[in-house]
């Protein structure tokens, strides 16, 4: 199976969760095939581990992402 960049992925933002959606592996729970981008996920998608909806979803890498948004420790 090929691997994801993490631009094309997307981390789930609800506390305790975590859920990374690789469009990769798509989500067998939600009936979503492998290869299916986030952003042509259905509206009404959520998180197969939570149940949060698809806004709650960032991206892993780019201008909006969890890691451009994380705080840096500078020491």
């Amino acid at each position: 199976m090929e691997k994801s960049k993490p631009e094309d992925m997307w981390q789930c933002q609800m506390t305790n969760c975590g859920y990374i959606y690789d469009p990769a592996r798509g989500d067998k729970k939600g009936k979503i095939p492998p290869g299916t981008r986030f952003e042509d996920l259905p509206d009404d998608w959520k998180c197969p581990c939570c149940g949060a909806s698809k806004q709650m979803f960032k991206p892993l890498a780019g201008p909006d992402s969890v890691a451009a948004q994380s705080v840096k420790c500078e020491q």
